[in-house]
This record gives C-alpha cells, structure tokens and sequence, in this order.
C-alpha cells in the first residue's frame, strides 16, 4: 500500500490565527509545519504544549494533539505526557516570561532531566500578551508599562540558563530566517534528548525591532556569528573579524589572527557553550545556530531501564493485591 506524504498544510489547523499583522509567530509556525511535513511526522503522534503567552497559541494551530496549559508548567506537563506516551514527538512552545519568570524552576529541571522533549523558546524580550511588561530578557534601562522609568534588571540568557542545567541540545535562530530555523527546527527534531531553541521573535506592537540591530537585513552580516562545525567564529563584512579565547571567554580579533578557535558543538563540557551563550550586543556579535549537540542517556532510557530490572526482580506486579496485603479496613 502507498503511503500518503503530508505537506505542510496537512498539519495547519482549521483555526483562525490571531497574532497581530506582522508578528513573527507567523514565520516560525509555518516553518514548523513544513519541518514535521518534510521529517515524516505523522499528526496523531505529535504533541505541541504550551503555557500562557502569545506564543501559547502555538497548538490551536497546528492539526496535531496539543495541552493549551497554564502559565510556565508546560515543560511539566511534557514531562508527564512523554512519560505515559514515550512513543510521541513532543514539543513545548514557550515565551521568555512563560519559561524564564513564572516558570523558570520547570524550564531547568526539565532540561537537567533530559527527556526527549523539544522547547521553543520565543524570546521578544517582552510581556505581549498582557499589553508591554518588561521581562525576564528585557535590557536594563528597558521602558515599560511596568517600568517607565527604565528597567532596573539585569536581562537573563535563556540559552546560558540551558547550558547551566546540562542542556544536551543548544541552539538559536530568528523568525525572520525562515531556512535558518528550518535547518535548527530539523536538528532539534531529530535529536535524542531535551532540544532548546531560543528563536529571536519580533513583537510589532510593543517592543518592535528589537533584534534589528544584530539581526535586521542590513546589520546581521556585521553583527551575527553563524555557527559551523569546526570552522572559525567568523563575523562582520568578508568575514574580517573573529573570535578567540581570552580567560574564561572571548575577545574580537581580526580573521588573520593564528591559531583561531573553530566551532566544537559536540564538546562534551558545558562551559564552551556557556560562553557563547553569554556573547551579547554590542559588545560581541550575537552566536545563531547549534551551540550544543552532544549525547547522553535520556531520562526516557534510564526509566524504562529501571522498570526492566524491577520486572526482572519482582515480577510485574499486581496492584489489587498490594492494596488487599495485611491488615485493612472497608470504608461505606
């Protein structure tokens, strides 16, 4: 029997979206469709999870399962339904403030656990939904509803959180890069363990243009590193400058330099890719691509490991005969 391949419409919904003209959710959700087309997926053993936030309305629109949770407990509930359904692909959808503020505890312990779940983190570096509150990856100094006379905060690094809790997949790409994300989006897919992407998303109404900078049409050659297996941290117009080691990070040095650090995602210590992480403009160029893939036992592995041996050792077990053992009392 010939198999039907889906397309990327087969796995929109028939729901109508309703971001605001021009938000970049709209790039990221149909690269998303067209990477599990292109993968193989098939719907039924898909699942998108989501928190609160405009991102959350990732899974209305996409004609596969889905939990439209509550705020920053997604990668909880993921944790839960790969769990109970190891068999499925499933992704979390998530926001800076979802993942980073309210639900900062779930989005590390989830990483450290490396279960095979893949997070999209949607970083606009503020509240949209609630109308322009600043976040957890908001600027210092950033002008807000809630902090009009500039943000008193440090911004956090979402993918430096990533390597501090063990991250076994590191990545970063843009909404405004569709083959980009494609490429990061089929990498993530296809890795065994917990994926986190951070994708750079553009909030039109209340923080517009906020990656322009480092990664508008005309500024992300001069200002963005786009990461390559053992090559060079080239940047800037014909690849004139780079990066090498200084201390515990880097310093910017022309391309002619010797002895050049080249790109080691596979590194099996964290801190390579912490560093990265921690590259932030305009002090550095800004890193794009995979920082980390390496890999290690999932949780997924280790519990169905631990459930073969206590199987082999005790039987499979009978829970009405546990419950009915020694002594015990009926209750009308």
């Amino acid at each position: 029997m010939v198999k039907n391949e889906l397309n990327r419409k087969d796995f929109a919904s028939d729901v109508e979206v309703k971001w605001c003209r021009g938000c970049g959710d709209f790039n990221v959700l149909k690269t998303m469709q067209s990477v599990l087309a292109k993968l193989g997926r098939t719907r039924e053993n898909t699942v998108f999870i989501s928190g609160i936030g405009c991102s959350s309305r990732f899974p209305y629109y996409l004609n596969t399962y889905g939990f439209h949770t509550i705020h920053g407990r997604a990668p909880a509930i993921a944790t839960g339904v790969k769990a109970a359904n190891p068999e499925l692909d499933v992704w979390v959808v998530t926001g800076d403030g979802d993942a980073l503020s309210i639900g900062g505890n779930h989005f590390m312990h989830a990483i450290r656990r490396n279960q095979d779940i893949k997070i999209l983190l949607f970083n606009n570096a503020v509240y949209g939904l609630t109308k322009g509150q600043f976040s957890p990856t908001s600027q210092q100094g950033f002008i807000s509803k809630s902090s009009p006379e500039g943000s008193p905060d440090h911004a956090l690094q979402p993918l430096a959180i990533a390597a501090a809790s063990g991250a076994t997949f590191i990545a970063r790409t843009s909404d405004n890069d569709p083959g980009h994300m494609t490429m990061v989006l089929e990498a993530a897919a296809e890795h065994s363990g917990t994926a986190v992407v951070e994708i750079l998303q553009n909030c039109v109404i209340f923080n517009d243009k906020v990656h322009e900078p480092y990664n508008g049409p005309t500024n992300r050659n001069e200002h963005l590193i786009y990461l390559k297996q053992n090559e060079p941290l080239l940047f800037g117009k014909n690849h004139a400058k780079a990066l090498t080691n200084k201390g515990f990070g880097f310093q910017v040095v022309t391309a002619e330099t010797p002895s050049l650090i080249t790109h080691a995602p596979h590194e099996d210590n964290p801190q390579y890719a912490y560093a990265l992480a921690n590259l932030c403009y305009p002090e550095f160029p800004v890193p794009v691509g995979i920082f980390r893939q390496i890999i290690r036992p999932t949780f997924d592995q280790i519990m169905n490991e631990q459930k073969a041996r206590s199987i082999e050792n005790y039987g499979r077990g009978d829970i009405y005969a546990l419950l009915k053992q020694g002594s015990y009392q009926r209750v009308c």
